[in-house]
């Protein structure tokens, strides 16, 4: 094919894709037809001219291109794509947005060809870098990653996070395609058409720049191609292009953002198109067959060699199960936020330093990151303090989504941090797991149960939050002790209990020492380590309260959200009087002992509660 015949091909395939852009929005009654007209030619050019290589028989095979449309409202060309490309017909084109469809109004996994579920902006480029970092660091494999942003979700921070981190690394395998098309949802963009904008802030991130018209066919192939020469520096083309383009009556016109072209409308839309080749197919560059060196799993080292009684930090605990299990589970990766020296994810580091990245403060990053690098078939444990998890939140919700086998860390949770003061406490982070669907949540209260849990995470297909501790607390388990989800320990019971204490982590300690208080005026509590907060033991915690008609729960958390509320969402309609001790006053800098007496959730507060209920 000679290139002049490249080219009126690649306009025949826009042509057809732009009808199919129109009528699956018209059909569906909403989606967003304009913000995809812009990007038809960047698309067309480069699944089906000759640089996109990828299986469309196997999108799992390790070594395609991979391609995440983080401007994820332009589904309606994304679908279109694959629908040129011969891997949907216009009939199931036609079910866009209908219930039951895998062809949802952002894209989701329920489509087979969608690399992560988008559409929250901002998020697309990160996604990306943790796949590009696998492709350059883990699985040295030639594949690159390409990423369609859009022009309004460039003023999000987690874009810059996500810029300076590829360049650091040196991710030359990653392409980003800007559609700077000049309107957003209620009016122009931050900097409409002014492309050397971009280019000059881009470019001050030490990434290769260009700068092209987003409907030349031939500069869009020669962007291409010199984007795949690769010479250490991630690239971002930046493409002007039209919303609306090729209907002339919403072309760069404002009030056409997520708005379907129906009835007459359509039909004088569909007419400007002129004629369209319905035979027309997309053919997609087959990869090379190239496949990750594999890495066979080793027994971990299972002396855990813990003293009975010793103060030790659940986030030490935390840093050495890591190490320990490394050999265990080849695809364990570690990502940290500039605290690893806190978190103890250093001590990984220090074994692995090969699958350790450093993150830095840019917590959003790296969330999407390790979401880019589970969806590559790799398992990260993602670590900074507790409260900064809050700040990713948006990214940590989305992952949810794509089905990740995704695990998070927050250390340092707690009025029980102590000096450091209020901006420091994870208050937060117990509420904001538990909401995820499907999360696991799991709180340990000393170093075996850390590190039997770290196991378990590791265990678990899915998104898990483990909560470490600052302060050392005393090693109550020996390391036979079998700790699984969705159970707890019942540490102390007699047939003569009168209440029972629900808590995890330095609480615990905090009802172990209440029970001693209260054994020696000769009352009895039954206290029960809740390490598993979500899913809850929902037997023991039932019996429990039947045996003793009182249940107090006690947290280091917000009453809202935490342990005391999933307690009593789980006794409803069990004969029982409940209380929950949790942090209700606004925190202050002072010692940890001061800090829980000051919240009312140390071990005289827990006394006082069994007092006042029985």
């Amino acid at each position: 094919m000679t290139e002049s015949e490249r080219f009126e091909h690649l306009r025949r395939l826009s042509t057809r894709l732009r009808e199919l852009i129109l009528r699956a929005p018209a059909q569906a009654g909403s989606g967003h037809p304009t913000s995809s007209l812009s990007a038809v030619e960047l698309m067309a050019t480069l699944l089906f001219g000759g640089t996109f290589r990828y299986d469309p028989d196997r999108p799992s095979h390790p070594n395609n291109d991979r391609l995440i449309f983080s401007k994820g409202h332009a589904s309606p060309l994304f679908y279109a794509l694959w629908t040129v490309a011969g891997q949907l017909s216009e009939d199931e084109l036609m079910t866009y947005r209908e219930f039951g469809s895998p062809l949802e109004g952002h894209p989701t996994m329920a489509f087979r060809y969608t690399e992560a579920a988008t559409g929250s902006l901002g998020q697309g480029l990160s996604i990306g870098v943790g796949m590009a970092l696998n492709a350059k660091r883990l699985d040295n494999l030639p594949y690159r990653t390409w990423v369609l942003l859009g022009d309004s979700e460039m003023a999000e921070g987690s874009q810059w996070e996500a810029i300076q981190l590829a360049a650091h690394y040196g991710l030359d395998n990653l392409i980003g395609i800007i559609d700077v098309n000049r309107l957003g949802q209620r009016g122009e963009t931050m900097y409409g058409h002014d492309v050397e904008a971009y280019r000059k802030r881009i470019a001050a991130f030490g990434w290769r720049t260009m700068v092209i018209d987003g409907h030349s066919l031939p500069e869009i192939a020669g962007a291409y191609d010199e984007a795949c020469a690769g010479d250490g520096a991630p690239v971002m083309i930046i493409a002007r292009t039209i919303k609306g383009k090729g209907v002339s009556f919403v072309e760069d016109k404002n009030g056409f953002h997520g708005t379907a072209i129906e009835g007459e409308d359509l039909e004088r839309a569909l007419a400007e198109l002129g004629e369209v080749d319905h035979g027309a197919v997309g053919e997609i560059r087959r990869p090379e067959d190239l496949e990750p060196e594999h890495r066979p799993a080793e027994a971990a080292q299972e002396d855990l060699a813990y003293e009975s009684g010793k103060k030790v930090p659940t986030r030490n605990a935390y840093g050495n199960a890591l190490k320990r299990i490394g050999p265990r589970f080849p695809t364990l990766i570690s990502l940290d936020g500039e605290v690893s020296n806190s978190t103890r994810a250093e001590y990984f580091e220090e074994a692995f330093p090969d699958r350790f990245f450093e993150m830095y403060i840019a917590e959003q990053n790296m969330v999407g990151a390790g979401l880019g690098l589970a969806l590559r078939g790799k398992m990260p444990f993602l670590s900074t303090f507790a409260a900064f998890w809050t700040r990713a939140f948006d990214q940590i919700r989305m992952s949810q989504y794509s089905q990740p086998n995704l695990k998070f860390v927050g250390s340092h949770a707690g009025v029980s941090i102590g000096q450091d003061g209020a901006s420091q406490m994870g208050l937060e982070d117990l509420a904001m797991f538990r909401s995820l669907l499907g999360s696991v949540v799991l709180y340990p209260s000393d170093a075996v149960s850390t590190e039997r849990l770290v196991e378990r995470a590791a265990e678990h297909d899915g998104i898990v939050y483990l909560r470490t501790t600052r302060a050392g607390t005393p090693v109550i388990y020996t390391a036979e002790e079998d700790f699984q989800i969705g159970g707890s320990k019942v540490l102390r019971a007699s047939d003569d209990d009168v209440a029972t204490v629900v808590a995890a982590g330095i609480t615990l300690h905090e009802a172990l020492a209440a029970y001693e208080i209260l054994q020696g005026d000769g009352i009895g509590i039954r206290v029960i380590d809740l390490y598993s907060v979500k899913p809850l033991d929902r037997a023991t915690l039932s019996e429990a309260a039947r045996a003793t008609g009182v249940v107090i729960t006690v947290e280091d958390h917000w009453e809202e959200g935490g342990i005391g509320e999933a307690v009593a969402a789980t006794l409803v309609g069990t004969p029982v009087r409940f209380r929950s001790l949790a942090v209700r006053s606004k925190p202050r800098s002072g010692k940890p002992g001061e800090l829980l007496a000051f919240e009312e959730i140390d071990r005289a507060a827990i006394v006082k509660a069994v007092r006042e209920l029985t």
